[in-house]
């Protein structure tokens, strides 16, 4: 039987596929249309204005990245084990303490980006009196409260194509009302508040979606489950309904939450570092540069992010799937279906960056005349972003055998010899420089964190 036979009669990878295949198509629906918006905004604001813009909207998310737990990523490990084995107790008291935590971090980003807005206007953003703009966008960060709680509950619950569907409605609320702002020279105010429209539509959308589905797996009532597991003393009535959350009867095993707190904490720290080194690329070149030439880096950034459009939702899907035959010890089988998504991804990312090599300018032309001169940069970040792509499921393959530690010390010495370089070399070579060190970066730490979990599941087979 060929490869590409296999690749085709194979259950798992089959079940994986089409769940991406579901959340694809919203997600390319959303992203034809964010295309569409980052294009209208542009050409209208110049590269200037279009920088500026990103700036601002990348300090929120990074501001609340840096204080972040990943909870997305705890609820789907730890959620996706104790569904397994049906405590439903559990799932419900882990939910809780995750959302908690999470809005409470929220509101805490929220707090320090209202706080040091003068700064980032003078220091990054480099343009006077735009601290309002920091501190508007930043209400965005209090609508998403449980954002990433809710991603892990659809993810667990197998109910993750949903998100694409919030996904595609604020895209349309957005992309409406920055055609309006396009067609009648609307101002830069206006298309940020266009962007923060958007992102209020998707916290709320994916906290409701959520709660809805959690609520039908484990019953009305179980947001009062007790943090320890099981309902709470105080709200311990019988229950006389059948689909409501009911605590169950055997011995109490409670949730060890030193092991959550170390995960999650670790978690952060290598979010953290993504953050810093990897994911406020435009906070560096406006630091390093301008915020024109974060206008640039932008356009390039947006073209070669497209590759991200099949791999997340490919993420998304393997991530519970990974952790489920990691469960199961299924060592032979993790084996044969790391080999198959991975012959999958270097199909179809090979594919999509030789078309941006070849159609590279002319798509660049689409955000103005001017932005072509973004595309060695775009060549540039091409090289990280495939090799990125292709092995995605890094990550996920060593928190799923519960050492969050290894990507989080791959990734600082990756990040830290990055940005000692972009001292001496960006300044005086500009934004290419910058996205020539992002793919170094990618190489180094997701090779190194391949290696790490390769190594970890040949030890496992063995015993």
């Amino acid at each position: 039987m060929s490869f590409i036979s296999k690749l085709a009669n194979d259950p798992l990878l089959g079940k994986v596929l089409r769940s991406s295949g579901a959340l694809f198509s919203g997600n390319a629906a959303s992203l034809a249309l964010s295309v569409a918006q980052s294009v209208l905004a542009a050409r209208l604001l110049g590269p200037a204005g279009f920088g500026l813009i990103a700036i601002v909207m990348g300090y929120a998310s990074t501001v609340n990245g840096l204080l972040s737990f990943r909870m997305s990523e705890l609820v789907v490990k730890y959620g996706g084990e104790y569904l397994e084995k049906d405590e439903k107790d559990k799932v419900a008291a882990l939910v809780k303490a995750a959302s908690l935590s999470e809005a409470a971090v929220s509101l805490l980003a929220f707090l320090f980006v209202v706080l040091t807005a003068a700064l980032a206007s003078q220091y990054i953003a480099k343009t006077p009196n735009a601290a309002t703009l920091f501190i508007v966008y930043s209400f965005g960060l209090l609508a998403n409260f449980n954002a990433e709680t809710s991603t892990g509950v659809l993810q667990a619950l197998g109910k993750i194509k949903y998100q694409a569907v919030v996904n595609f409605i604020q895209s349309v609320l957005t992309a409406g009302l920055i055609a309006f702002a396009f067609f009648t020279k609307g101002s830069l105010q206006f298309v940020l508040y266009a962007y923060l429209a958007g992102k209020i539509v998707l916290g709320f959308g994916m906290f409701f979606t959520a709660f809805f589905y959690l609520t039908k797996k484990l019953g009305r009532g179980w947001q009062l489950a007790s943090l320890r597991g099981g309902r709470s003393p105080q709200r311990s009535n019988p229950l006389a309904s059948g689909d409501c959350f009911v605590a169950t009867n055997a011995p109490r095993n409670d949730i060890n939450f030193r092991e959550l707190f170390k995960f999650a904490f670790a978690s952060n720290l290598s979010a953290t570092v993504i953050l810093l080194f990897r994911e406020s690329e435009i906070l560096w070149v406006g630091y390093f540069l301008t915020s024109e030439a974060a206008g640039y880096y932008k356009a390039a950034y947006a073209l070669a992010s497209l590759l991200a459009l099949p791999a997340n939702p490919f993420i998304l899907t393997t991530y519970p799937e990974i952790n489920r035959l990691v469960a199961q010890k299924a060592w032979g089988r993790l084996k044969d279906f790391l080999k198959k998504i991975t012959a999958v991804a270097a199909i179809y990312n090979l594919a999509l960056a030789a078309g941006f090599v070849i159609f590279g300018k002319w798509l660049l032309s689409i955000y103005g005349a001017q932005y072509v001169a973004a595309y060695p940069a775009l060549l540039a970040l091409l090289v990280g972003f495939t090799f990125n792509y292709i092995l995605f499921w890094n990550r996920p393959l060593l928190l799923s055998f519960g050492l969050p530690e290894f990507p989080l010390q791959a990734t600082l010495i990756a990040g830290l010899a990055k940005l000692a370089l972009a001292f001496p070399f960006v300044p005086r070579l500009g934004y290419v420089a910058e996205a020539a060190l992002l793919s170094f970066y990618y190489i180094s730490s997701v090779g190194a964190i391949v290696w790490r979990g390769l190594k970890e599941l040949k030890a496992r087979d063995k015993r």
